[in-house]
């Protein structure tokens, strides 16, 4: 359970970022996109943590989440759930943010008609997950700081135990909210194929967020997601 980093060149995408807004359920929602490689395999989505939190589609961790799939070429999204930001509508306990998630999927798809990584840290990954498991043009999921409480969880993951796609658990190793022991226990009860991963940080891998980075990268790349 540690980081690796790739040794193999890297086709780069454009740097460029797109500033716009998508329609949502509650109304428009405040996004960007990191434009990809012409010929781009797969395309990306990153979800935010907690809105009440302060966290926002400018989060660090979701920033360099967002650069892990952009350097393989693929096309990324993040955007701000209802309330968050210059998004519309007001936070909903996670309740609304799942339709917020099925809206920047189905922008993506009509974008770019391409199997999608998805990645969601912390309130975003239990929101997003839950979305993304049963759709399938999502192929691979990658849960950042996934929030799991020692005694009673925050939020339900039982539905990962019939979610058969590739699956990354990667948190840091003082992760205030999530204990390697009940982060261990949800994971084992998740279907295969899946790997969980401990870096060296706390829950916003405060200083590591590097290790984060390349963690994703390899995962990335073992999947062969790179090709389709």
């Amino acid at each position: 359970m540690r980081a690796s980093a790739r040794n193999f060149p890297l086709t780069l995408a454009q740097p460029s970022i797109r500033s716009f807004f998508l329609e949502g359920p509650a109304g428009r929602l405040e996004a960007l996109l990191n434009v990809g490689s012409a010929d781009a395999t797969y395309a990306g989505i990153v979800c935010h943590p907690h809105p009440l939190g302060g966290g926002t589609m400018h989060n660090k961790v979701v920033f360099h989440a967002m650069k892990a799939l952009n350097s393989f070429g693929f096309p990324v999204l993040r955007f701000n759930f209802r309330g968050a930001g210059l998004s519309a509508g007001r936070h909903d306990e996670g309740r609304g943010e799942r339709a917020d998630v099925e809206a920047a999927l189905a922008w993506l798809k009509r974008e770019f008609a391409l199997p999608i990584v998805f990645a969601g840290f912390s309130f975003g990954s239990a929101v997003g997950l839950r979305v993304a498991c049963p759709d399938s043009d999502v192929k691979a999921l990658i849960s950042i700081g996934t929030p799991v409480e020692p005694e009673g969880r925050l939020y339900s993951f039982d539905f990962l135990r019939d979610c058969p796609k590739p699956k990354l658990f990667v948190s840091g190793d003082r992760d205030q909210y999530g204990p390697h022991a009940a982060l261990e226990a949800l994971v084992a009860q998740a279907a295969e194929p899946k790997e969980l991963v401990f870096v060296p940080g706390d829950h916003f891998f405060e200083g590591h967020l590097n290790e984060l980075r390349l963690t994703i990268e390899s995962w990335l790349e073992e999947q062969q997601l790179g090709k389709l």
